[in-house]
């Protein structure tokens, strides 16, 4: 049952995550920024997670503490579902295309948490989402679930396909990661012998 549930509230905004990292990519999303709601879609659907998020947040103020708030708590939901991590593959990678973009992303489930994120948008807002905001949701992420990733957008002219292609490719990778591996049943896959 890698499964988990969880809730945060702070004076900023009020999230809980369900997930289920052996679903089918169902989800059900409703975070008050449209375009995360979009992004997570992407994560669930190339993932192969069942999904549902709820956030109500400072939105008035802008979207920084929901979308930040919101990679927090996937990552905290993350680590709770993922649990010892015996039998997993640990590393996932994708190249994932739009069109004229195109993304790699790679994940290690290694315990320590680091962001390696290069990406240059072609401008600064995808409609209303401001796209610094992309990198705070994947360092709150990261920082939760206690892993490594690097995200590299390799090329794109659109602002939104080169989050887009983002997103997906950390779907997948994340997806490759967290797969069961027939062969490593039951064992943590480090020379360490913990993660």
């Amino acid at each position: 049952m890698r499964q988990a549930d969880v809730k945060r509230d702070t004076l900023e905004t009020r999230i809980s995550v369900r997930i289920d990292l052996d679903g089918t990519g169902k989800a059900t999303l409703a975070t008050g920024v449209p375009f995360l709601d979009h992004m997570l879609d992407q994560i669930a659907r190339h993932g192969a997670i069942d999904l549902e998020v709820k956030a109500e947040g400072d939105v008035h103020i802008d979207d920084h503490h929901t979308v930040e708030d919101v990679g927090i708590t996937l990552g905290q939901a993350f680590a709770r579902a993922i649990g010892d991590k015996k039998g997993i593959r640990r590393y996932g990678h994708a190249y994932v295309p739009l069109d004229e973009a195109l993304s790699r992303v790679v994940v290690d489930f290694s315990g320590r948490p680091g962001l390696h994120y290069f990406v240059e948008y072609t401008r600064a807002r995808i409609g209303s989402f401001d796209v610094d905001l992309a990198r705070e949701f994947f360092q709150g992420f990261v920082n939760h679930a206690g892993v490594t990733l690097h995200i590299d957008n390799l090329r794109g002219d659109n602002a939104h396909h080169q989050c887009e292609t983002i997103f997906k490719a950390f779907g997948r990778a994340l997806r490759m990661a967290a797969e069961r591996d027939d062969r490593a049943l039951g064992a943590i896959p480090s020379t360490k012998g913990a993660l």
